[in-house]
């Protein structure tokens, strides 16, 4: 990619986080709404569960196919093609007429959000070259994390009580045609010198371990967890991941390179950010339910209510960004840490939900968390890895957070159902699955601290250097 003027690199910015905002709007809205299309298609928790991770278990498997895909035949090509089958995922979406049609349109959705994400991490790598103004570029691309935490709420919330659910798929219509006009107009095409060839195989491997975990979780409370429906997930779960641990390393182009998990770093960010994600998708899941369903609150309450965390989120991402710039990841991966395990405690052990003061002290440690931890995910995900590898590393920190997404809801929603299967209320139901919350934010916590010292970043120069 040739040298950009300033101006033109600030606008390559904007463009690529408007595709991480309708991408990630999209889930903060369908959180809010999920009652209310509950009771349309009379759904179960299961079913609401599927409406959230058939969309990310779709993305979670197809973004390290896009990642390089992007960096063989070109990156503003896919990201392209992206944003045309995102916006009409959407408008599918929003004509549903059964939880069984709108799963399919929502996986439609996720083909094109896969390619949206880690390619615009890619050209976002390759436009900011420079280590510390690549660092707040990857600190703004944080904070649009953020803005959608906010905005996604209220608008969903505005949405759903003065229009219905169906519209809050509107929303990505014209973001996603202002994002096409924009990209073919000011986005140079580039690619890798040397791009890897496709690996069909790995790439199922992929999809056939996240696919059975996800059904089995999900489906557990209902069929029973020594079901042969449950036992079978199990199974091709196990023998999938054999099949990439011992097929991948083989391999002179692998879909997963083993080599980037040599760096402590960069195995500390994909655990990160799997254990951050799972945290926020259930937190989110199970507030939404409780505040609408337990509260009686509408759509709109539930959104202001939840307004303290998301304005967390928002103010602290750009914060999280200067800091990974000046002092490096340690520092807000502590922070993080320290606010989400503190944030499920709260729920876990105090019954926060009993207490509006608590609650609202809960919302706003869990804000300050998530507003911390992704930045560093980020950049230390694509700090020290080749260019030419952009699109596969940023996708593999992709993956990792949609992965943590899936499992989040399916073991949350799994925990919830099974509590409530035994006639639990829902306070009580739920205090397991707020103690997995609260594990979550001990494990950001102890593996930022193991993997951002000298040790650690020794391993990723050596990695870097196996690498070039």
């Amino acid at each position: 990619m040739r040298t950009l003027s300033p101006r033109r690199r600030s606008l390559v910015l904007a463009i690529c986080c408007m595709s991480l905002l309708i991408v990630s709007l999209d889930t903060t809205v369908l959180n809010v709404a999920l009652p209310s299309m509950r009771r349309e298609f009379n759904a179960s928790v299961a079913g609401m569960q599927w409406t959230i991770d058939a969309y990310t278990l779709v993305l979670a498997s197809l973004l390290m196919l896009a990642g390089s895909t992007g960096d063989r035949i070109g990156r503003r090509k896919v990201f392209s093609t992206g944003l045309i089958v995102f916006t009409a995922g959407s408008v599918l979406c929003s004509l549903a007429p059964s939880l069984e049609w709108l799963i399919a349109f929502r996986m439609i959705q996720a083909v094109g959000g896969s390619m949206l994400n880690p390619v615009a991490m890619s050209i976002i790598t390759n436009t900011f070259t420079e280590p510390k103004e690549r660092a707040r570029a990857i600190g703004v691309w944080g904070g649009v994390v953020g803005i959608s935490m906010a905005a996604g709420p209220l608008i969903g919330g505005l949405l759903v009580d003065s229009v219905g659910w169906r519209s809050i798929f509107w929303v990505n219509v014209p973001v996603g045609l202002l994002a096409l006009v924009l990209t073919l107009r000011y986005v140079p095409e580039s690619r890798a010198e040397h791009p890897r060839r496709p690996d069909p195989v790995g790439q199922s491997l992929v999809m056939a371990l996240l696919g059975s975990v996800t059904y089995g979780i999900i489906e557990a409370p209902s069929a029973g967890w020594i079901s042969p429906t449950v036992i079978g997930c199990a199974t091709l779960a196990v023998a999938a991941l054999v099949g990439l641990l011992v097929y991948e390393p083989r391999r002179a182009e692998p879909l997963i390179d083993p080599r980037f998990f040599r760096s402590a770093p960069f195995s500390g960010a994909t655990v990160i950010a799997v254990s951050a994600f799972a945290a926020l998708s259930g937190f989110l899941f199970l507030n939404t339910l409780y505040l609408q369903e337990v509260r009686g609150l509408d759509a709109l309450q539930a959104g202001l209510y939840m307004l303290p965390m998301a304005a967390l989120a928002f103010l602290c991402a750009p914060v999280s960004g200067r800091l990974v710039g000046v002092v490096g990841p340690r520092v807000p991966l502590v922070i993080a840490g320290v606010a989400m395990a503190a944030s499920g405690l709260l729920f876990a052990g105090f019954s926060a939900e009993a207490s509006n003061p608590l609650m609202f002290a809960g919302y706003v440690l869990f804000g300050l968390g998530f507003g911390m931890v992704n930045a560093p995910i980020t950049n230390t995900a694509v700090s020290g890895m080749p260019r030419a590898q952009a699109g596969v590393a940023a996708a593999v920190a992709s993956t990792s957070r949609q992965t943590g997404g899936t499992l989040g809801v399916a073991v949350i929603g799994a925990v919830l159902a099974a509590g409530l299967a035994h006639g639990g209320d829902f306070v009580t139901a739920a205090q397991p699955a707020w103690w997995i919350i609260t594990v979550c934010g001990v494990l950001v916590l102890a593996v930022g601290v193991a993997t951002t010292g000298r040790w650690a970043l020794a391993t990723a120069t050596r990695t870097a250097r196996a690498l070039g």
